[in-house]
């Protein structure tokens, strides 16, 4: 017999009898994504240009993005704020950089409208809009987002992954970290590097397995839940400082 379910706010459709045998259970519906909504992975790559994929034209090999761009659109037009953090709010919201208050990066704040570093609440991320909408939401990488003087153990934690619409992060919450050894967040916390240079432990395996692992995890149980899952990166590297 399938589950009876009712909405939130309405009138129970079960049966309470004098006794059990007597009564109809009834449960509150969940919140479901619609049938066929498709999964999200979204990559942002900081500090890339045209000359460093194959797929514009470029010398360098990148074979999976360039698959990726064969089954997609590629668009030849692109305008972005030519900073990383302002770019990625944009990205996120849908709004003009100055509207969410990121005109500069964090650390460049002012006390000026527009460049404060405080994106507003009713901006709303896509990671918020889909996750009422029944999806997952993950976030992977450099964060970036949160007013510098906001991203240490004492918060307050509402303008972390988290506050904003993410039920899982992993990555790191300021513009840069060291590639093999980075201070890391999961979550609300902080927590240590799975490994060592020494045992081959470079961050860019460790944000690329986390982020296998979290879709993974909810797939073994939900396999026809879909995720948004962003997958935020800087392109550069290097051996003292980098992300």
């Amino acid at each position: 017999m399938p589950l009876k379910e009712y909405k939130s706010g309405t009138t129970f459709p079960g049966v309470i009898g004098r006794t059990f045998d007597k009564s109809e259970p009834a449960w509150p519906e969940p919140l479901r994504a619609k049938e066929g909504a498709p999964n999200v992975l979204f990559i942002v790559l900081d500090d890339t240009g045209f000359g460093q994929l194959g797929c514009y034209g470029s010398p360098i090999q990148t074979p999976n993005l360039d698959s990726l761009a064969a089954g997609g659109l590629i668009y030849s037009n692109m305008h972005t704020t030519a900073l990383c953090s302002p770019s990625r709010s944009c990205i996120l919201t849908g709004r003009n950089h100055h509207s969410n208050n990121m005109a500069c990066i964090t650390e460049g704040s002012t006390g000026h409208p527009g460049y404060n570093g405080y994106i507003p609440f009713e901006n709303g991320f896509l990671s918020e809009i889909l996750l009422e909408h029944g999806y997952n939401t993950y976030a992977i990488g450099k964060w970036h987002l949160t007013p510098a003087d906001q991203i240490s153990a004492a918060g307050p934690y509402d303008r972390w992954p988290l506050g904003r619409g993410f039920e899982c992060f992993y990555g790191f919450l300021g513009g840069e970290t060291h590639q093999y050894y980075p201070e890391l967040t999961c979550d609300n916390h902080s927590v240590n590097p799975p490994g060592t240079p020494e045992e081959g432990y470079t961050l860019n395996e460790d944000l690329t397995d986390k982020a296998i692992q979290f879709i993974a995890d909810a797939k073994q149980v939900a396999p026809n839940k879909p995720f948004f899952h962003v997958f935020l990166h800087r392109s550069h590297a290097c051996s003292s400082s980098c992300s």
